[in-house]
């Protein structure tokens, strides 16, 4: 009976084969982008399937040099990172009085995060559009998408962070309270640094879903405030002929967020799992 839980706990052939086809599916047309974007348009009109032969750098070349890129690159940029740190300060601060304190309608409070998870973006867009543009004044701004996202994303940053903030230990409040720390002290000094895991956790996934977002700044960036998104399907409108250009454009544009979310892959592993366990 030990052997046989042994073997099943290592997983068999079929879990090998299950396991790698998902990666082949999921890498695959990573791959096939990144080396399309190596071929010229005849190599890819000849063999579509076939690899670089020769190996061809000027579409990379082309991205890297052509100033729209680094325009988009830049919204982008802004734009995700505010949205990571308004979600990640405004979740972790919803969070600790939902897991450290005790008091009237915690739990049904708890239950609207959660619901929010269940909420598409795509049902709140129109009034969204009519609260950023004309009551706020965000209109075609950073800030007229970051804090919608963020909103999006409180959801999910509250539900990941609550079960760390329950797990911290008791004794060690009532320690600095008698050492004289306030509530707000023990947050900053002692919640946010032995929550870490959970904050980067939320803040990966904060940052990567604002990066790939679509939907929200195609509706309310215009110009030269559109994101990377959007400045991949207006350079494959504009060079639809030039599909090389246009896989080695949409390549560079995912290397941020892939390299992000590959550089953090352990933290945001050890992150759901305390949540989970928590």
């Amino acid at each position: 009976m030990a052997r046989r839980a042994t073997t099943y706990g290592r997983g068999g052939p079929l879990v090998y084969l299950v396991a790698a086809a998902v990666v082949a599916v999921t890498l695959g047309p990573v791959l096939y982008g990144a080396l399309g974007g190596f071929r010229s348009n005849e190599q890819l009109a000849r063999d579509p399937a076939g690899l670089p032969d020769p190996w061809v750098l000027e579409n990379y070349r082309g991205v890297v040099t052509n100033p729209d890129f680094w325009r988009y690159a830049l919204n982008s940029t802004a734009v995700a990172l505010i949205t990571t740190v308004v979600a990640v300060l405004a979740g972790v601060m919803a969070a600790y009085p939902l897991a450290r304190y005790q008091f009237r309608f915690r739990e049904p409070l708890f239950l609207v995060f959660v619901l929010g998870l269940l909420f598409p973006a795509a049902v709140a867009i129109v009034p969204l559009f009519i609260l950023v543009t004309r009551d706020l004044q965000l209109g075609n701004t950073w800030w007229g998408i970051a804090l919608p996202q963020a909103a999006f994303a409180l959801p999910t940053t509250v539900v990941i962070l609550r079960p760390f903030l329950m797990a911290l230990p008791k004794e060690v409040e009532e320690a600095a309270m008698l050492d004289g720390a306030s509530r707000v002290g023990i947050f900053w000094r002692i919640a946010l640094p032995l929550s870490m895991p959970g904050l980067v956790t939320v803040g990966v996934l904060a940052f990567v879903a604002s990066w790939n977002a679509y939907l929200l700044p195609l509706l309310l960036l215009q110009g030269d405030m559109r994101t990377l998104p959007l400045g991949v399907a207006d350079y494959s409108t504009e060079h639809s002929a030039d599909t090389a250009g246009v896989l080695a454009f949409t390549t560079i544009a995912m290397i941020p967020a892939l390299m992000l979310f590959l550089a953090m892959q352990r933290r945001i592993v050890s992150g759901l799992q305390g949540a989970v366990k928590g």
